[in-house]
């Protein structure tokens, strides 16, 4: 064997443990977000990047505005820069422009709304699998798991309904609990019906035949 072969074997051998090395590398698991709300009674907005924030300041309209809440979850206003907004509610903003704006003029009063209703992902209900239209969606107060059903358009044709899951984090941690789709939606079984909560991701696998 000359030296340029040999120079090739060995940086084929390295090559091929670097691509080795790289297929049996595993990426950590994703971040657990804890949601805010633990019963349904409980539920407040949050506000989350992609909404449509509007802030009022009485008597001051050139500090008034609509500000789209940008996928860091801040803002910027005339006056300000990069104010944090994500994961707060209207009323919580409203109090914290309140103090930031006391030191341009005197005695703000600001009043918060929200347009879009995006929220953040650990306030988002998510359907994976085999729906219709599996996807995120905004949490509404009391939402059911019938209600998640009809925004994402029920079941598809070869989907295993009662072989479903609901995952819901509790304490950081992820709990799988079996939901019945099937006698939920194709037998009219309302007692199979549950309360959602923000953060549930409800799993639908196809049948086996």
């Amino acid at each position: 064997m000359n030296a340029k072969s040999g120079q090739f074997t060995i940086l084929a051998i390295a090559a091929a443990l670097t691509l080795q090395a790289c297929s049996t590398s595993q990426l950590p698991p994703a971040t657990v977000q804890n949601s805010l709300t633990t019963a349904v009674t409980d539920y407040k907005y949050l506000i989350g990047p992609n909404d449509t924030v509007t802030i009022f300041v009485w008597r001051n309209p050139e500090l008034s505005g609509s500000f789209i809440v940008r996928p860091d979850g801040q803002i910027t206003t005339s006056l300000v820069e990069d104010i944090p907004v994500a994961g707060k509610t209207p009323t919580q903003l409203a109090r914290e422009m309140e103090k930031i704006l006391a030191k341009f003029i005197r005695d703000p009063v600001v009043t918060v709304s929200v347009n879009g209703f995006v929220g953040p992902f650990s306030e988002q209900v998510r359907v994976i699998g085999a729906a219709s239209k599996p996807q995120a969606y905004p949490y509404r107060q009391y939402m059911t798991l019938l209600d998640l059903m009809i925004a994402s358009g029920g079941l598809t044709e070869f989907a295993s309904g009662n072989s479903a899951k609901l995952v819901r984090t509790k304490n950081g941690k992820q709990v799988s609990y079996e939901i019945k789709l099937d006698d939920l939606i194709r037998e009219g079984d309302i007692s199979a019906n549950v309360d959602m909560l923000p953060g549930d991701i409800v799993i639908i696998p196809e049948a086996w035949f």
